[in-house]
């Protein structure tokens, strides 16, 4: 897995109005703004992200992904 192909798989389903995604092949962190975590909790925002990637948490393809989730308002206020 590449961070080009995670970055696909992410933004093909997720609406993303920023996505940035690093990582080693097996570890990933990813910057994620979307319309969709509007009124959601962190952990229903985390759960979201965790559905586009589907099997690929499940066997292991994706071991870990530790991410930072806003909505656009949260991003916009957010020195980056």
């Amino acid at each position: 897995m590449t961070s080009d192909e995670l970055h696909a798989i992410i933004a093909t389903g997720l609406p993303c109005d920023h996505l940035a995604v690093e990582g080693d092949g097996r570890h990933w962190f990813a910057t994620i703004v979307s319309p969709e975590f509007e009124g959601k909790r962190l952990i229903q925002r985390h759960q979201r992200v965790y559905a586009t990637l589907g099997a690929k948490i499940r066997t292991d393809e994706v071991h870990a992904l530790s991410m930072k989730t806003y909505t656009p308002s949260e991003w916009a206020a957010t020195p980056h």
